[in-house]
Formats: C-alpha cells, structure tokens, sequence
C-alpha cells in the first residue's frame, strides 16, 4: 500500500480561488477592498520571500496588501507605534507581525498590542482564549490548515484518535484543540512522552510539529493512518546539496499511511491561504457582515 498525497498545494488554490469569489461582494458592502498589513522587522531572508509571497497572494485574490518594513535596529517603542497605528486604520482589516523579530525585540509585547479583531495570526491572548472557550475567533493559520488537509481525507473526524507531536504555542496546543472541537480524542505529546512511538501508533490521525528532521519513523505509524506533517527542516543531501523534509521520514511512512502531506506542499501552502481566510472574516465582521459563505 501507498499512501494517497494529500495536495497542499492544490487544496490551498482552491481555497483562494473561493476567498476571492466572496472579495467582490464583501468590498461592494465595505466601499472599499479588505486589507491586510505586514510588518516586516531587520533583513531575516526566509522573512522576506514569505512577506513577498504573502503580498503577491493578497493582490491575487483582489485584497489590499500594505507592506511595512522597519530596519533591524528599528526600536521597540517605534515597532510598538506603528502597531497601534495599523490598529486605528480603517483600510486595514489584519495586521500580522512577520516573526521572528531581531534580536533585543519583545515580540510578546508587540503582538499583545495588535486589536484582536485585526489579529490575523491569531497569536493574540483573546484569540487565544476564544479557541480554548469555543467561542468565534481568528484561529491560527498553520493549524487551522492542518486540520482542513485532514478533513479533505477524512470529512468527519468524530471519534477518531488525533495525536499532536509538540505542544508549541503557534502550532501544537492550537491544533490539539481545534482537533477536539471537530470530535476527535486528542492526545499531546511531547519531549516528555514515555514510549513516544507507541503513544504514535494509535493515532488515526498523527500530526507532526517538533522541528526535529524526520524524526517520526515509518514503524511509528497505524497502518491506514493519516499523516499532517508539519515540519519543514532544512538538511543536507548526500549529493552536498539543501532540501526540505519534513518531522515524518516520508519514504518510509507512505508505505504504512493511508495518507501523508508532502514538505514541501503540503501545510505550507494552507498556511498563507488561511491567513487570507482569516483577513477576509476580519473585514467581514469588523463592518458587522455576516462571514462569507463557502470559505
């Protein structure tokens, strides 16, 4: 058995391509485009292919994309400001802090000022708290993307055993619970797990996001298994070259999954289409407008 690839890339096309269906009408209610500003702090290089992506993207499906970038040695105070004056713009519906900052900045302190409403990344403590009491918020990208590859796999996930490897603020403790407000049993694991493999072997669905280079082994999987990598790590290959894997040793788990995202085209394009999902609702209820229908 081979394990059916589930197409990020393709998933995530489809799903700009109805964000921007719903574009027209929301700017025909709003007077105006919805928008989405990024901040860009110092010269980090992977940072500037994504904010140029991110950027790119936004244009594509009709949004507004209003970049802002600061020097490296630009001061908290000065990053602190323009947060606060992206918060009382009313042409831009999300605001998103491109991390990681430089060194000697307080990210924390920083997104903590962005107005929840506009708070796209969903990292804010309101956010945050909205997704932990089921309440209507602005859910991080990277997760909320895992679990849309999932259900395109497995529409109902009710009753299934999830297993979420890590337990980071920006992906594990998000996607564990969005997973249980879709039904599933969830279990977190982490460094601390005792027999992590064995822990893994129950999982209907196995989501990985620790970091570690193909870290979790073929022999780790229920066969049938669902797998959402969600690592992307850069390694050496034997010819001398860089290439991208994955958390999940993908040659070995396709021969035991039931399915399996690729790294790279897998969670990575979901996680750009869903923070244009997340800029679009934003636009939406911030004008009190119903959330578009079919994104």
């Amino acid at each position: 058995m081979t394990a059916a690839l589930i197409d990020g890339k393709a998933i995530a096309k489809d799903l700009r391509e109805r964000i921007s269906g719903a574009v027209g009408p929301l700017e025909a209610a709003l007077g105006r485009k919805p928008g989405l500003a990024v901040v860009l702090v110092g010269e980090d290089p992977a940072s500037q292919v994504y904010v140029r992506n991110k950027a790119k993207l936004t244009r594509a499906v009709g949004m507004e994309s209003f970049e802002h970038r600061l020097a490296a040695d630009t001061p908290q105070a000065e990053v602190e400001a323009l947060i606060r004056q992206l918060n009382e713009d009313e042409t831009v519906d999300g605001i998103l802090l491109q991390l990681p900052l430089p060194d000697g900045l307080d990210a924390n302190a920083a997104i903590a000022l962005i107005d929840p409403e506009k708070d796209v990344d969903g990292l804010t403590e309101v956010n945050a708290g909205r997704i932990v009491l089921g309440k209507q918020g602005l859910v991080p990208c990277t997760p909320q993307g895992s679990v849309i590859l999932a259900k395109s796999h497995l529409p109902d996930l009710s009753g299934l055993n999830a297993v979420v490897i890590g337990r980071s603020i920006l992906v594990g403790k998000p996607l564990a619970l969005l997973l249980q407000s879709e039904n599933a049993t969830v279990t977190m694991a982490h460094s601390r797990t005792k027999d992590l493999a064995e822990v893994c072997r129950s999982a209907d669905i196995l989501c990985a996001a620790v970091g570690r280079p193909e870290m979790v082994r073929g022999d780790w999987i229920k066969p049938g298994a669902t797998i959402i990598d969600v690592g992307i790590n850069r390694i050496e290959a034997e010819d001398g070259t860089a290439k991208l894997v994955g958390d999940v040793a993908f040659d070995e788990a396709k021969e035991v999954a039931g399915a399996i995202t690729p790294v790279p085209g897998g969670v990575g394009p979901m996680t750009i289409a869903c923070l244009l999902r997340n800029t679009l609702l934003a636009a939406a209820r911030r004008a009190g407008q119903p959330d578009p229908q079919g994104v």
